[in-house]
């Protein structure tokens, strides 16, 4: 299997060693999803991919069988590539493979795994950084010192979005080929739109200006916002943003008054960052309602926080909404 990699592609890492470890791993992470895709698509041929193993990860989820299944493919395929450390969803604690080697890696071995009996677009998210000597501190830092970072996405065709910090591009798993070819360069998202994403059934639980943001949005034409919006929700964190990256709009998964989520659901590290990553490289903005995601300082390694990305004049005018707010 092989990725034919845009000309552009990891073209600002100048460090040629680095550079050659990005694309040695990022075509392991690819082999090792390329099974993961085929396993997806087989779905209940498969039996239980969906089902609850009884355990949970360090956060307290629920894991389904396919949560650890991709977690051990993963974890095998990293082994040969140029990988010192690896930090999963999944685990609790970083795992060492080869101190020696120069890139560290996290990730969510599959997001969307709610989904996985549904047949609705479920996938993997994966963020590079250089490796440090010490393996907590490879990872402990803001999303901005990310190398490369993107996600898989495994429904009708299975798609590599990525970026090096030189663009967003999107390749596609040629099911002839076998092979991950480039299918779109350069992605841009529209920097305005009038469609968002939202779990609408948590409103009772949301701040004021999430609240009031929406309910604006709900008012249409004749609304301060002036404009007819449309909702769409997959409740699949990779789905969303592919179609953001698309058509344009806004995810929201704000912090709401419900214990545990506070400070949202997602992951800094194995989600909200490398998508952030992602889209910044193609135009659209993320924070977490006011401060940019990739500023954020990590703390700890299943750090959770509010995420909201997508085209830029929506993010920055939910930005407004939470500065009013901040002002009453």
């Amino acid at each position: 299997m092989a990725i034919r990699f845009s000309s552009e592609f990891a073209k600002n890492i100048t460090d040629n060693t680095i550079r050659a470890a990005v694309l040695e791993t990022v075509t392991a992470l690819a082999g090792a999803c390329k099974q993961i895709s085929h396993i997806c698509a087989r779905g209940p041929l498969e039996q239980g991919l969906g089902a609850e193993t009884g355990g949970a990860n360090t956060d307290g989820d629920a894991q389904k069988a396919l949560d650890v299944r991709s977690d051990e493919i993963i974890t095998k395929a990293l082994e040969t590539a140029p990988v010192a450390y690896y930090a999963s969803e999944e685990q609790d604690d970083i795992v060492t493979l080869a101190a020696s080697k120069p890139l560290a890696l996290a990730s969510d071995p599959l997001d969307g795994s709610s989904n996985i009996d549904t047949n609705v677009s479920i996938g993997t998210i994966f963020s590079m950084f250089e490796a440090k000597d010490n393996a907590a501190d490879s990872f402990l830092r803001p999303g901005s010192e990310q190398i490369c970072g993107g996600f898989f996405v495994y429904g009708p065709q299975t798609t590599l979005v990525i970026t090096a910090g030189a663009g967003t591009d999107t390749y596609v798993l040629d099911p002839d080929s076998g092979d991950f070819e480039l299918a779109l360069a350069a992605m841009k998202i529209m920097p305005v739109s009038t469609e968002y994403a939202i779990n609408a059934s948590n409103h009772h639980h949301w701040g004021a200006p999430i609240r009031a943001y929406i309910e604006d949005c709900l008012l249409g034409v004749a609304g301060p916002l002036a404009a007819k919006y449309n909702m769409r929700w997959v409740g699949s964190l990779v789905a969303d943003a592919n179609r953001i990256l698309s058509r344009g709009g806004m995810f929201m998964y704000p912090g709401d008054d419900r214990d545990g989520y506070g400070d949202g659901r997602l992951r800094l590290l194995y989600e909200a960052s490398p998508v952030a990553f992602v889209i910044e490289q193609a135009g659209g903005a993320a924070t977490d309602g006011t401060r940019r995601i990739l500023d954020i300082p990590l703390g700890t390694l299943h750090q959770r926080v509010p995420l909201v990305f997508g085209s830029k004049e929506p993010v920055q005018t939910l930005g407004d909404y939470y500065k009013k707010q901040d002002i009453l």
